[in-house]
This record gives C-alpha cells, structure tokens and sequence, in this order.
C-alpha cells in the first residue's frame, strides 16, 4: 500500500482549511484516511504558531514507514526541520520571453541615449563661458 502525508481540504468556498493526514494514495483528496496529522491554516498570517500545527512524532513514525509527503507537506518539514531541504527545478514561467526581454533592452537603450543627449548639452555651454571669461 502505497501511503502519502498529504493535505485534505475542509472548510466552506473562500475560506480553505487543510488536515495533514497519511492516506492511501489511491484514495480521493478528501476521502478516506489513516490517520489525522494535523492542521493548516492558510489564512492565518504566516508568522503565526498556529497557521500549520503537526504531531512530528507521528509525522516521524509515518515516514518511517516509508509513507511520501506531497510537496506542500515536504516543505513544511523542511521549515519545522524535521526533513533536509531538497533542490528543486526552478523552472523559468515567471521569465519574461525572449520579446519582452527584446523590448526592455530598446527602451532601456532609448533612456541612455536619452540620458546621455541631456547631459552632452549641458557640458558644452559650461565649456564655453569657461573659454569666454579668459
């Protein structure tokens, strides 16, 4: 049986409420489980104690048994220590593409010489009344 921690969703439409429960992962999201873990809370600010509560000893016990966190709850173990941090794929969707990027580098181009032209003139006429006075 293959088993997983993962998340079950509760709570009313706009308002998410999760269990941290070990189920088998032929089971639906929110359907049967093992055994409740825990809680999170998305809503509550993310300093807060109380926005994700575990029983790490049971927690423990379950991964043990060889049961795999979703990645949501690997993270969480992460943070409470209980697991190492893994690399993950950083994958490039929040990039802009190669035309968006094509298109900063005009307008950035555009901005220099324009900084450039506005500097050129007022060295010139500083350069001039110099010559003037002497």
């Amino acid at each position: 049986m293959a088993m997983k921690i993962r998340l079950a969703r509760g709570g009313s439409k706009k308002r998410p409420f999760y269990r941290i429960v070990a189920s088998d992962s032929r089971m639906p999201r929110d359907g049967r489980f093992i055994e409740k873990l825990g809680t999170y809370n998305p809503l509550l600010p993310k300093d807060s104690e109380d926005r994700v509560k575990m029983d790490m000893e049971r927690v423990q016990h379950w991964l043990d048994k060889g049961a795999q966190p979703t990645d949501r709850i690997s993270r969480f173990l992460e943070a409470a220590g209980v697991v190492e941090k893994k690399e993950r794929a950083n994958m490039k969707k929040a990039q802009p593409g190669k035309k968006a990027v094509e298109r900063a580098e005009e307008k950035a181009a555009k901005a220099a010489a324009a900084a450039e032209a506005a500097a050129a003139p007022a060295e010139e006429p500083a350069a001039e009344e110099a010559a003037a006075e002497e």
